[in-house]
């Protein structure tokens, strides 16, 4: 898995979508950061490895060396590779448009999280009839729709996920106490989760395990559901032995004893 994240002020993201990655049973990651995110993020854990770009930002110069990284990577691993997007990149307007264009480019699996979200919704073309899966949370959905999803029921919230999914022609895995997945075809739901997972980096951690699914070649609608499962399982796990005081790492060192 490719994770393309992290930006001058923002380096943990990544480095826990890439550590859920790890855990949901990937053998390789990589993380290619802006320089200083990247040094940052290699030094959190001797597991993780990050290419560092020049500039404080991705930036649109930076796009062709990502794609070739991405299909040599695809090639090295004859073809199970997953790209995750978003984590801590920003919303610098350069960065954005290099984002447009690289999705606009592969059709390789991938998780738009996070920043990502916000630059997929100004051009949603570049992710139509691909292998993508776009994770937003209530804010992100009103960005990417500009439809309001927070007071509405249950109900309402199931067919106006299902509409966009269908609409943008990808899957949406949309997160909240009840996760909602939907290629616009199919819904799935998922309770899986604790209210103690409202700390930051559990989002991180879910993305990295889609990614990580993803590139086992599981379908995005199937490996969206299983995800937020999973996900979910671990963080109830390791809520019973933190409570409150739960941390995103708590709940990535609970992945594989769901898993398994």
């Amino acid at each position: 898995m490719l994770v393309i994240g992290g930006s001058e002020y923002y380096t943990g993201a990544p480095a826990l979508a890439a550590l859920a990655g790890f855990r949901a049973g990937l053998d390789m990651v990589r993380i290619i950061a802006p320089q200083r995110a990247a040094d940052i993020i290699a030094s959190f854990s001797p597991t993780l490895a990050a290419y560092g770009l020049k500039g404080s930002h991705v930036e649109k110069s930076d796009v062709a060396f990502l794609v070739a990284r991405t299909m040599a990577a695809k090639e090295m691993a004859r073809g199970n590779v997953s790209v995750l997007i978003g984590s801590g990149l920003g919303r610098d307007e350069e960065t954005q448009e290099a984002v447009k264009e690289y999705l606009s480019m592969i059709d390789v699996p991938t998780v738009i999280d996070a920043d990502a979200i916000h630059t997929v919704a100004e051009r949603p073309e570049v992710i139509a009839d691909k292998p993508f899966v776009i994770t937003p949370h209530s804010q992100e959905f009103l960005e990417l729709t500009g439809k309001a999803i927070f007071e509405l029921t249950q109900e309402e919230k199931i067919e106006l996920v299902k509409q966009e999914a269908a609409r943008l022609k990808t899957t949406i895995l949309f997160k909240a106490h009840v996760d909602i997945a939907s290629d616009g075809k199919e819904v799935t739901l998922n309770q899986t989760g604790t209210p103690y997972m409202t700390v930051g980096g559990t989002g991180d951690s879910l993305a990295g395990i889609l990614g990580a699914l993803l590139a086992r070649g599981i379908a995005p609608l199937e490996a969206a559901a299983a995800a937020a499962y999973i996900n979910g399982r671990a963080g109830e796990l390791a809520s019973k032995k933190f409570k409150d005081s739960l941390i995103a790492t708590d709940v990535i060192e609970e992945i594989p004893h769901v898993i398994g």
